[in-house]
Formats: C-alpha cells, sequence, structure tokens
C-alpha cells in the first residue's frame, strides 16, 4: 500500500492511495489510531488492505493537500557521510561507526509544498535520500531482525543549509531550518518492498540530474543503522530514519549550485515514487 498523511476540508486524516484516489482510514480506525504514526503503532496495515479492497466512499488524490508522510514522528534520525562518493567529495573519511544527527519534525515539510530558502543564507543545498519509517520498536535490535521493524519506505530530501551547518563541528542548525526538510509523497510499506532490495535513487535539479545511486552502495547499510541506532536508545513505531545521500551535493560542484527560487527539486526511488518540491524566499 501506499499510504499519506493529509488535509481535507481543513481535517487532518490519512489514507491508502489507489490510482488517483484516496482511501479514508481514519475515519475507518477512529480513536484506536487517530493519525498515521498511531495506525502504525497498533499493526493495522492487515486490516487497512481490507478496508481498501472493499472502500466504495473514495476522495480525489488532487484535492487532498498532503502533509510529511509522518507529520509527529517522535524522532528524525539523520545518516551523514554514508555513500563513498560523497565522503570522497567532503574529504572526509569512512567511519566504523554511522555518523548520526538530528531534525527536527518542525523542520519537515510535504510533497508539493515549496521548500523555503530562509532569509539568512543563500546556501540551500539538496540531499537525495531514502526514508524508513519504523513500525515495531525495539531496543537492541539485531542486524538480522531489523527488516521486521520496518513499516515503510518513503523519498526524503534533507535539504541543507550549508554555511549555518559548518559554522561550527555540530551540524544541527544546518539541517533544522524550518521548511527544509521534505518527506513524502507517501510511504509505501514494506510488503511491497523486499528485504535488502536494490533501489535506484536520484535528485534532479530542474529536471537535470544532480545524484545517482543505489542502496547496496551505502557504506553502513539499513539494518546496520537500525541495530547502532537502538543500542542507544529505544525505536519506536513512526520514528524516522533518513539513511544518507549520495554524492553530487551541490556545495561539492565546480561553480557549486544552490537551490532558489522558482527550482524545482525532484527525489526519485524507483521503487517508491518522487517526491517534488519548488523552491521559495522565506
Amino acid at each position: 500500500m501506499k499510504l499519506i498523511s493529509y488535509q481535507y476540508n481543513g481535517q487532518d486524516s490519512y489514507g491508502a492511495v489507489v490510482g488517483d484516489r484516496v482511501v479514508d482510514l481514519r475515519e475507518a480506525f477512529g480513536a484506536q489510531a487517530p493519525d498515521l504514526k498511531a495506525f502504525i503503532a497498533a499493526g493495522l496495515a492487515a486490516k487497512a488492505a481490507a478496508q481498501v479492497d472493499a472502500a466504495h466512499a473514495t476522495l480525489p488524490l488532487s484535492e487532498v493537500r498532503l502533509l510529511p508522510v509522518i507529520p509527529n514522528p517522535g524522532k528524525i534520525f539523520c545518516i551523514g557521510l554514508n555513500y563513498g562518493e560523497h565522503i570522497r567529495e567532503t574529504g572526509k573519511e569512512v567511519t566504523e561507526k554511522p555518523v548520526i544527527f538530528l531534525r527536527v519534525a518542525d523542520s519537515q515539510l510535504a510533497h508539493g509544498e515549496d521548500i523555503v530558502r530562509p532569509r539568512v543564507s543563500e546556501r540551500l543545498d539538496y540531499e537525495g535520500e531514502i526514508a524508513i519509517v519504523i513500525g515495531k520498536g525495539g531496543r537492541h535490535i539485531g542486524e538480522a531482525d531489523s527488516w521486521s521493524h520496518i513499516a515503510g519506505y518513503s523519498c526524503y530530501n534533507d535539504g541543507s543549509v550549508r554555511d549555518w551547518q559548518l559554522h561550527t563541528s555540530q551540524w544541527a542548525p544546518g539541517k533544522n531550518f524550518w521548511k527544509t526538510g521534505a518527506f513524502g509523497p507517501w510511504m509505501v510499506t514494506a510488503d511491497e518492498i523486499a528485504p535488502d532490495q536494490k533501489m535506484t535513487l536520484v535528485t534532479r535539479l530542474n529536471g537535470q540530474e544532480m545524484q545517482r545511486a543505489t542502496t547496496d552502495m551505502m557504506v553502513h547499510s539499513i539494518p546496520r543503522q537500525i541495530a547502532y541506532i537502538s543500542a542507544f536508545i529505544p525505536l519506536e513505531p513512526g520514528d524516522v530514519i533518513v539513511t544518507g545521500t549520495p554524492g553530487g551535493v551541490g556545495n561539492k560542484r565546480t561553480p557549486q549550485v544552490f537551490m532558489k527560487p522558482g527550482d524545482v527539486c525532484e527525489i526519485e526511488v524507483d521503487a517508491i515514487g518522487v517526491l517534488r518540491n519548488g523552491i521559495r524566499d522565506e
């Protein structure tokens, strides 16, 4: 299934995308699961599939306002320096353990919304990534068991304000500007993507390909990321792990390329879909 969070007639909801229609699931599950995070935590995917198959009342996808796939994640972990080409272009070295930083939920935006270039910088960079959404929580999750803890996969643009990122050795400011982390358009449930399936990630800016990589090129695999993170904090349903960006970021090009108002950035993952956002000034 493709699951989305959205607004319709001013009401937040969530549902399944079937073609160009949306089956509302909030109405079906009510207080048991008022949002997509609660739906995932309650393990309602199998029941939802039956609801989708039997659905008669649907909404046009074009009439809903998408929200970030998980608007209210408890935690967003981002993996840095996780593709060899990106490590080389930054002049860094491969680390034995994953490089991890955090994003806050308030920095996120949805598919179709404009990424906001802040008034304090013009160095807004793209970072196409694959996000995983945790379905079953846990602590000290083994790599062999990690696939069973994934609810689904989505596209992510970890938009980075480079000068603020590099003010100090801590990256948090440059990675958490308002409306710079695009998340969507939907989550493809894990039953549709085989464990360790090789996925291709492509980033385009105004139609020009800027990044391309496959998931087998990751330095630290998705199971290793889950195992490492769950060793220091319990993972919970609805938590998000953004798994790293390939080489080709704008900051390391000659000449440098940054996103500017009027641009369109697309993140495409073959097994998931296309996340598309315009750019505007704050």
